[in-house]
């Protein structure tokens, strides 16, 4: 346990001296101060029609809007569970500097194990930042609370540990750039299996339905964001789909089960091959 705790320290002070957090951090405000000059004109626009339009047409735009700032803050932690830990093994491995910290007393599952754990600090201090943001600027000026923001959230951190496992995994055979070709190559798939699905419910078409199924049981990444977005939408108005993030296909929560297991097989797999990979 010692020596997974201080990889995971040597991990984020890495990630420190890589300036890493820095640009995180510093694009993230930029995000965060350009959604909310956004939404707070469009909150404008909607309180000037307040007395016109419906209780229900005020959340829609409202809804929208938030959703389409979480959208970007889950493609953001996409992006950054791939890229980030994409060189963690095999560029150390080409540098020779993992040689330094397999020839200490560290086992070399507790190497994995412990970079692991400081990527997903890392993870979920960036979500708390971009997705906490987004919803405390909504709330700060509309007064609006987004519904089942706890386990939308929690999907998308599990999709993004998800793609970080697998980041890992790919960097215990594969060259950096083979490695981050490989993971974005999945995500892809994953995204374009979703859709299929979701487009294949709407127009009943069973074959295109299975197929998005399939590439979702391959990888279960967009799966876990269509769930979140249903969650955190109001009934009513995932309930008549009258929003770009609409779910017709709702994901069943053995999907959930599926991807947790997912994780923990990927990081069995990942030990496993730098167990016997030649160093």
């Amino acid at each position: 346990m010692n020596g997974i705790v201080t990889i995971a320290h040597l991990t984020l002070h890495e990630a420190r001296g890589r300036k890493v957090m820095l640009a995180a951090l510093i694009l993230g405000l930029a995000f965060l101060v350009v959604f909310a000059i956004g939404f707070y004109l469009i909150y404008i626009d909607v309180a000037a029609y307040s007395k016109l339009l419906p209780r229900i047409q005020q959340n829609t735009g409202l809804s929208f809007v938030v959703m389409a700032g979480l959208y970007a803050v889950n493609f953001l932690m996409v992006m950054t569970a791939v890229l980030m830990p994409v060189d963690t093994l095999s560029g150390d491995i080409h540098s020779g500097a993992i040689q330094t910290l397999a020839t200490k007393p560290l086992r070399r599952e507790e190497i994995v194990l412990g970079k692991w754990v400081g990527f997903w600090l890392i993870l979920v201090m960036y979500l708390t930042l971009m997705a906490g943001g987004v919803l405390l600027i909504v709330r700060i000026i509309a007064g609006y609370t987004m519904p089942n923001a706890g386990i939308g959230l929690g999907l998308i951190l599990l999709e993004a540990t998800l793609l970080m496992t697998l980041s890992i995994l790919g960097g215990t055979r594969l060259n950096t750039l083979a490695n981050g070709v490989t993971v974005l190559g999945m995500y892809g798939l994953a995204f374009i299996g979703g859709w299929m699905e979701q487009i294949g419910t709407l127009f009943g078409n069973a074959t295109a339905q299975n197929v998005g199924v399939i590439a979702s049981l391959i990888v279960p990444t967009e799966s876990l964001w269509q769930l979140a977005a249903y969650h955190m939408q109001p009934p009513l108005i995932r309930d008549i789909a009258i929003t770009p993030f609409m779910v017709a296909s709702v994901p069943s929560t053995g999907m959930v089960v599926w991807a947790v297991a997912y994780v923990v097989i990927a990081l069995l797999v990942a030990l496993r091959l730098f167990k016997t990979r030649d160093l």
